[in-house]
């Protein structure tokens, strides 16, 4: 709370209206073993004004990197009025609309929201957000569970360019429910699924598919959602947001498209703002709709035939009976679904389209750069959207550690994510970067290779 406007006078007063001696009276279920006096290694308090100067030096300490590093979250450029208009308190102060006659303008804002994700995705229903991209991949694999109960086996098969943060997360989340996640055969030179190794026999419940790829290779989606289909299988699309303004979208994979769609929400507006807080979104076909977790906000009318809103569906454990609910996890990201709604009416879908494409168009410039210099390649063959997986021919972190000191965040350090060992870096450019931040990436990068080289030598 930025300011408390009680007088002592005013304590005094509402202490008496309660029946209480004094503040410690407000505490005196806590046994006197667990209070303690003061916190440890806690400093003096300080002014307003002190730790406000101590709070701007801290962040001066962040100081002004070029950032090079993707992996799902990216760093796109946020028109200012985003959040002038998320954080007015109509909307910043605003909880879960449970009252639609006091909340039609919150109700409104996520409507709207999921209207925009289902064009975006191709499917039929989106939900009001869920807590994050990877717990909405555990929530998605739940629900093909509940979805498909014709097939028993309770598999779910992780296609190779699903993020590894993301499966283990889901793990974590579902396998306690005797849900096993597989992985699907890799192709070592795509880095996507290999066709030629899949088990025609399988009968997995689910097939998930990240498009554009952890890696940032495409897969063949179209191709890889028939097989699951063929399979009786449900397909569950991990997809960035901001590609679905140049791809395919979910719904319209394959013949009969992705079920399930589901992703983070982050870079529609969110800023990177140390790891969070993000949002997840999922939408899916009409026929799934009730297993879908969180809650959904319809349009409707009233009694005298006027538009409104209403939540619907809320099939979560505050609402029914929580061995009956599809999800006791997961989460309403209301302010961030605020602020990308906002984000998706500023710009639009042509805008959309043209951040889409200039990120394109960098990474292709920063990776052309890249591959040109000795000792650098790509990992893998094929297109890509706008991050691409680079081999050295080196240890990776001390390569990053010396871009760091050039305020350089050169990508992700792939060793703990490869199938493989090996020496291969994720780079990553959105719309933000000019030629001239990636002519000093490629330039510094070849200052650190030869200067490495050198003291080797």
């Amino acid at each position: 709370m930025p300011f408390i406007p009680h007088t002592e006078k005013d304590t005094d007063e509402m202490l008496a209206a309660i029946g209480a001696a004094d503040m410690e009276a407000l505490f005196d279920e806590i046994p006197a073993a667990l209070r303690i006096d003061s916190l440890a290694g806690v400093p003096e308090a300080l002014s307003e004004m002190q730790i406000t100067r101590l709070m701007h030096e801290r962040a001066a300490t962040d100081g002004s990197p070029s950032c090079f590093i993707g992996a799902g979250a990216y760093e796109h450029h946020i028109p200012t009025v985003v959040w002038d208009i998320a954080t007015r308190g109509e909307f910043y102060s605003a909880y879960t609309p449970y009252q639609a006659e006091a909340s039609q303008g919150t109700l409104q804002t996520i409507y709207e929201y999921q209207t925009m994700i289902t064009e975006l995705t191709g499917l039929d229903v989106s939900n009001a957000s869920l807590y994050d991209g990877a717990s909405g991949l555990a929530e998605a694999a739940l629900m093909a569970v509940r979805c498909n109960r014709s097939v028993k086996s309770r598999r779910i098969l992780l296609a190779p360019g699903v993020n590894p943060v993301y499966g283990k997360v889901a793990r974590a989340i579902a396998s306690s429910q005797d849900i096993h996640f597989e992985s699907l055969p890799m192709d070592a030179r795509t880095g996507n699924v290999n066709f030629e190794e899949l088990d025609d026999n399988s009968d997995p419940v689910a097939v998930v598919v990240q498009q554009p790829s952890f890696h940032g290779t495409l897969e063949d989606v179209d191709r890889l959602t028939n097989w699951a289909s063929e399979r009786r299988a449900l397909v569950i699309a991990i997809v960035n947001p901001t590609s679905l303004a140049l791809f395919k979208a979910p719904g319209d994979w394959g013949d009969n498209g992705a079920d399930i769609a589901c992703g983070e929400g982050q870079p529609l507006g969110i800023p990177l703002s140390s790891g969070g807080p993000y949002f997840g979104f999922m939408t899916c076909k009409q026929k799934h709709v009730r297993q879908m977790p969180g809650r959904i906000v319809g349009r409707t009318t009233d009694l005298d035939d006027m538009p409104g809103f209403t939540l619907t569906l809320q099939a979560r454990e505050q609402h029914i009976r929580r061995s009956k609910a599809t999800s006791n996890i997961c989460t309403n990201q209301g302010l961030m679904v605020t602020a990308a709604t906002i984000y998706m009416s500023l710009l639009g879908f042509e805008g959309l389209r043209r951040v889409a494409a200039q990120s394109q168009r960098n990474t292709t410039r920063l990776v052309d750069g890249l591959c040109g210099l000795d000792g650098v390649e790509r990992l893998f063959e094929g297109p890509y959207f706008h991050e691409v997986a680079v081999q050295l021919d080196r240890p990776v972190a001390p390569v990053l550690e010396a871009l760091a000191e050039q305020d350089i965040l050169g990508g992700l350090d792939l060793s703990d994510y490869l199938q493989e060992p090996g020496n291969a870096l994720l780079v990553c450019a959105t719309e933000t970067k000019t030629d001239e931040d990636i002519d000093a990436y490629i330039g510094t990068l070849r200052k650190v290779l030869d200067t490495q080289s050198l003291r080797s030598a």
